[in-house]
C-alpha cells in the first residue's frame, strides 16, 4: 500500500503534477525547494517534493472559509485510478491511530484519557497528510545541501511511515552545543511517532518536540506524514497539571489557528497568506 500510494505519484509526468500545484489552502502538488524549514541553514529549499491531502470540505460548505479547510485537489481517475480512494482510506486509519495515541498522551499529563478526542479539541482536526518524495541526491550539510533541513514539526504529533531507506535523523537535546544527531532505523509496518511544538506548549515542556532533518544518500525515499492539529478555535495553553511553583507557565496561550498560519508562512517561499 506504501508504494502505490507514493510511487504511483511520482511516476506522473511533471507537467501534470504542476497542473495539481498547491493551492491557497495548503492542498496539492509541492515541487523541489517549495519549503525552507532550515532557512538559516540551507543554500535553498528542501530537496524534496510533496503532496498535501487535508480534511475534505465541499466549497459550499460554511467550514470551507476557514484556513486549511476546503475541497482537496485529486489527480483525475484517468491519471491514477483509485488513488483518491485509497487516500482517503489512509487518512482515516491514520486519524484513529493519532486519537489512540493521544489518550496514552493524555495518561501520561495527568488527564482524562480522552482529554485531546474532545469535540472542542481533536473533534474536527486540521490533520493533514503529506506524501514525500527525495530525489536520489546526496546532501552536503556543511554546505546547506538538505533534503529537509532541521525543523521540529507545528503541531501536536505527527505519524510518519518510511520506505527502508535510511535518510531520517533526529536531535534528542535540541539545546545541545554542538547539536548530536543520530538515524532513525526504518521499520517496516510501524509509524515513527514526532512530537510537535504545540504539544510542548501545551505540556509546559513536559514533552519536549522532535528536531529532525533529513540528509540524501544518493538514493530515492519516500515517505508519509500525518500532521496532527487540534481545531481551529481550540487555544493552547499551558497545562495546570504542567505547572507548579517551581515550573510556572513557560508560553502564552495562542488559538491554534493562528499559531499555524504563522508557522507554514515562515517555512513556505510563496506563501504570505492562507485563506
Amino acid at each position: 500500500m506504501f508504494n502505490h500510494l507514493s510511487l504511483s505519484l511520482n511516476s506522473l509526468p511533471k507537467e501534470d503534477k504542476m497542473k495539481l500545484l498547491r493551492n491557497e489552502k495548503n492542498r496539492g502538488f509541492t515541487p523541489l525547494f517549495d519549503q525552507s524549514l532550515d532557512p538559516t541553514n540551507q543554500m535553498h529549499g528542501d530537496y524534496k517534493e510533496g503532496y498535501y491531502i487535508g480534511v475534505e470540505v465541499s466549497e459550499d460548505h460554511s467550514d470551507a472559509q476557514k484556513p486549511f479547510y476546503g475541497p482537496n485537489r485529486w489527480p483525475s481517475e484517468d491519471m491514477l485510478p483509485r488513488w483518491r480512494e485509497t487516500m482517503e482510506k489512509y487518512y482515516q486509519g491514520a486519524l484513529d491511530v493519532a486519537r489512540s495515541i493521544s489518550r496514552l498522551i493524555a495518561l501520561a499529563l495527568g488527564l482524562n484519557v480522552n482529554y485531546f478526542c474532545q469535540p472542542g479539541i481533536l473533534g474536527k482536526s486540521i490533520a493533514t497528510l503529506q506524501l514525500l518524495y527525495y530525489e536520489d541526491q546526496i546532501s552536503e550539510p556543511a554546505n546547506g545541501i538538505f533534503g529537509a533541513g532541521a525543523h521540529s514539526d507545528f503541531g501536536l504529533i505527527t505519524l510518519l511511515a518510511t520506505d527502508d531507506n535510511y535518510g531520517l535523523l533526529i536531535c534528542k537535546d535540541k539545546d545541545a552545543k554542538p547539536q548530536i544527531w543520530e538515524y532513525v532505523p526504518p521499520l517496516k509496518g510501524a509509524f515513527i511517532v514526532n512530537i510537535g511544538d504545540m504539544l510542548e506548549r501545551w505540556s509546559n515542556c513536559f514533552f519536549r518536540s522532535t528536531l529532525h532533518r533529513v540528509l540524501g544518500n544518493g538514493r530515492e525515499r519516500y515517505s508519509i506524514a500525518f500532521f496532527v492539529e487540534p481545531n481551529h478555535d481550540c487555544v493552547v495553553e499551558c497545562l495546570p497539571t504542567c505547572q507548579s511553583e517551581q515550573n510556572p507557565p513557560k508560553f502564552t496561550p495562542i488559538k491554534c489557528e493562528d499559531y499555524l498560519l504563522q508557522r507554514y508562512k515562515d517555512t513556505h517561499a510563496d506563501l504570505n497568506t492562507y485563506k
